[in-house]
């Protein structure tokens, strides 16, 4: 037992270290002078501020499980395990959020506990909503998890104990609730202001999102036993969710790189290392690009540029493998039309594994503050973009697709269409709106209110207008996948629930892909492969199964799934 709960103890402390790293110089409070033998109480406001960049790190990209997210929801591939839904219970980002999560728990009780017994009820009201948000997250993951006991190591418990799932559910719910009157009663000789890395201190916009994560919850639960009818209607009715891109639930990140870098982790990880890190999926492309025959088709999105940035020109042979002799362009995905450059899900092609730093396609300007893509072509360096691009978590456009979808499935009134035209307009404006922000040295234009805008929305609405009721909720799906690209937590929850957007399948119909360059170098539909089952839930960490005795034994991630997916 002694060996057990020191091995946990030295867990936690070491992760601690490690992530407390960027977070040092908030922690003022430790001043040289202090009697270090009697420490004090952090203030409320740095431990508020570091919960804040812990839950902006929860599922992002990197260093969190966002790598994995991103290539189960198809913007992104990958040649690591994530590829054929491959993650293990192992995997050290997967870990890293389990980590996260419990660690940053630990830092809301604390803050909880010192800000109730000061009377400072706003700071307890955005703790127990952050704790909410973390759960839910929590649950998405993997199910059971330990909650009612996940705090209590000071006590002794070493090994808590897996919660029901949706009895966490539940008390998400009711924290949402107490949060939200606790941060409405403007209670407290202290407040939040610019520790608050969200709503600098706006109580009126942490109602807002409390309420607007609530719908969106009701939403994911509306098929499940736990979803409550009068309570949603209550909720609707109070009518006070996020009511412009003001009101976006995100981290602002920003071009700082000391003491720590303050950069958008996609950006970091895309932009920052030799090798090419992301690759954009040739499955999202294709649907963008309006090549898929089943959804779209024909209708070019207007946001490609903003999403991703070719190194190559129109019509530039590959460089790093292409063969000029031979006219092989040695590339596992590549459109000689435009210069898109990547790996195909699922590829066990010759050309999957070539290095093409020079060739491949990254993020663009609106998913990271990388490059906009001009049609001119670039060489990627870490100087290619600013990194300036908010880690987006719950934002207007993405509220006006749930709504869209609760419409269409008859829980709100009004016209989901109508609905879904709107959620478009948001989200370009939301594009807009990144740009504008990035600092940029670049040019680039409006998107909002542009012809070519307008008459993309007007061919989604005549789409939508022809369809039955379940394409219907495919666009709307489908809308919302794109919208939010570079978010990709609620994309998996979506597809889950929902099914769609349809993803890529290498074992369905030929031909997968519609790219045809006619150069006499096909793409092979036999050269991808699937020889896993979709994730449903994630494995548990398999360090915490080790240590814990009141874990249950690992699960059959393939088949375990969410109580909320039906």
């Amino acid at each position: 037992m002694k060996t057990i709960k020191y091995s946990r103890f030295l867990t936690y402390t070491l992760a601690w270290l490690f992530l407390s790293i960027p977070f040092i110089s908030c922690e003022k409070y430790l001043d040289v002078d202090t009697d270090t033998d009697s420490p004090t109480t952090a203030p409320l406001g740095q431990l508020l501020t570091n919960i804040d960049i812990a839950i902006a790190n929860t599922v992002d990209f990197r260093l969190w499980s966002g790598d994995m997210l991103s290539v189960y929801t198809h913007q992104f591939t990958a040649r690591e395990e994530q590829d054929q839904y491959g993650t293990k219970a192992d995997n050290i980002n997967l870990n890293n959020d389990w980590d996260t999560i419990y660690l940053t728990l630990t830092d809301i009780e604390t803050l909880i506990s010192q800000a109730t017994e000061s009377g400072d009820m706003v700071y307890v009201g955005i703790a127990e909503i952050l704790k909410a948000y973390l759960m839910s997250v929590a649950v998405d993951l993997w199910g059971d998890v330990p909650f009612s006991e996940a705090t209590l190591l000071e006590g002794g418990t070493v090994s808590p104990v897996f919660d029901n799932q949706e009895a966490v559910y539940q008390a998400v719910l009711d924290l949402l609730d107490s949060g939200k009157a606790k941060v409405a009663s403007g209670q407290g000789l202290s407040l939040p202001a610019s520790d608050d890395l969200y709503y600098g201190g706006s109580t009126t916009q942490w109602v807002k999102f409390a309420n607007t994560y609530k719908l969106k919850l009701y939403n994911q639960i509306r098929l499940s036993s736990l979803f409550n009818q009068a309570d949603f209607n209550s909720l609707v009715s109070e009518n006070n969710f996020l009511s412009s891109i003001a009101d976006d639930f995100q981290f602002t990140h920003t071009i700082a790189q000391a003491p720590s870098d303050e950069r958008n982790q996609l950006f970091i990880d895309a932009y920052g290392g030799a090798q090419v890190a992301k690759y954009i999926s040739p499955w999202f492309y294709e649907i963008l690009m309006g090549m898929n025959p089943n959804i779209h088709t024909g209708n070019k999105d207007p946001r490609i540029p903003y999403y991703w940035a070719n190194q190559l020109t129109p019509g530039q042979f590959p460089r790093d493998q292409g063969d000029t002799t031979t006219g092989d362009p040695n590339a596992d995905y590549w459109d000689s039309s435009t210069g898109f450059f990547s790996i195909r899900f699922g590829s066990i092609g010759p050309d999957r594994d070539h290095a093409v730093q020079t060739d491949a396609t990254f993020p663009g300007i609106f998913p990271c503050g990388g490059r906009y893509d001009d049609g001119q072509g670039f060489a990627r360096t870490i100087a290619s973009g600013t990194g300036v691009a908010p880690r987006r978590i719950l934002t207007y456009d993405e509220f006006l697709y749930i709504q869209a979808e609760l419409m269409h499935v008859g829980l709100m009134s009004g016209d989901a269409g109508a609905k879904l035209r709107e959620a478009m307009e948001a989200s370009f404006a939301k594009v807009d709106q990144v740009v504008a922000g990035s600092g940029t040295s670049q040019s680039v234009p409006t998107l909002e209110g542009s012809p070519e805008v307008i008459a993309f929305m007007d061919g989604i609405d005549n789409e939508f207008a022809a369809a039955n009721d379940e394409k219907r909720l495919e666009l709307i799906m489908t809308q919302k996948w794109v919208a939010t690209f570079g978010d990709s937590m609620d994309q998996y929850n979506d597809y889950r629930r929902t099914g769609y957007p349809i993803l890529a399948d290498p074992n369905g119909p030929s031909p997968e892909y519609q790219l045809d360059n006619g150069d006499g170098w096909p793409l092979q539909d036999n050269l991808t492969v699937l020889n896993n089952g979709f994730q449903y839930s994630f494995f548990w960490p398999q360090p915490e199964l080790n240590l814990n005795q009141n874990a249950p034994e690992q699960k059959d991630a393939t088949t375990v799934k969410i109580f909320w997916d039906n």
